[in-house]
Formats: structure tokens, C-alpha cells, sequence
């Protein structure tokens, strides 16, 4: 018994480590390495959120689909978050800016066409 719980700890001890991806819209299989994800439970709207600040990107979950947005400053980011309601913050500071718009990503503004190189 003893033998196979320390067999069990050290497998889960050299197991590889992987990140968390996620399907994004626009953006297929995103690496969720370098962002910070926050589930939200006080949003009916908003399920989670993931921001890279170095990146200024944010990943958005709303009803089981993601959405990337790009260039989102800190401050806009920190707002969200502290927001009386972060629905009506999302639609109207950061959803509305939709494809094309503000914070849309490259392929967003490019039609989901990415650029050739």
C-alpha cells in the first residue's frame, strides 16, 4: 500500500506539466501560458476572463465561447474587473468595439484573414 500511494506521488511529481489552451474565436488554439484567468461567478454575462498584460490582450468567456482582444490597456482590464456590472462594461467598453473595432485583433480587423508574410 505504502509502496504504490509513493509510486503514485512521484509519477504525479515527474508528470509533465502542460499549459491550459483555449479555443478562441478568430484565433484557433491559444496558449493560456502567460495570461492570468480569473473565473467570474458574479457576472450572468461573463464566465471568465484571461489577460496578458504584456501582451495587452484579453480572452473573454461569454456563454462557452471565447473571444480575444487586443491592445486593452491595464487600466481598461482593471476596470472590467471592478465594474458594478460587468456585462453592461463588456458590451459597451469592449464588445462594441467588435470586429474591426478598438481592441478587435489583426485577423478580426483583416475579415479573419491573416496576413501573408
Amino acid at each position: 500500500m505504502v509502496r504504490t500511494a509513493t509510486s503514485f506521488i512521484l509519477f504525479l511529481l515527474t508528470a509533465p506539466v502542460g499549459t491550459e489552451t483555449l479555443d478562441v474565436r478568430d484565433s484557433g488554439t491559444v496558449d493560456l501560458g502567460t495570461f492570468e484567468c480569473r473565473d467570474i461567478n458574479r457576472s450572468t454575462v461573463v464566465q471568465r476572463v484571461c489577460y496578458d498584460p504584456a501582451q495587452r490582450a484579453m480572452i473573454v468567456g461569454v456563454k462557452g465561447n471565447y473571444t480575444r482582444y487586443c491592445e486593452l490597456p491595464a487600466a481598461t482590464f482593471e476596470a472590467f474587473m471592478t465594474a458594478p456590472s460587468m456585462g453592461q462594461f463588456f458590451h459597451r467598453n469592449i464588445r462594441e468595439s467588435g470586429p474591426g473595432g478598438r481592441y478587435a485583433c489583426q485577423a478580426q480587423r483583416s475579415g479573419g484573414r491573416r496576413p501573408h508574410a
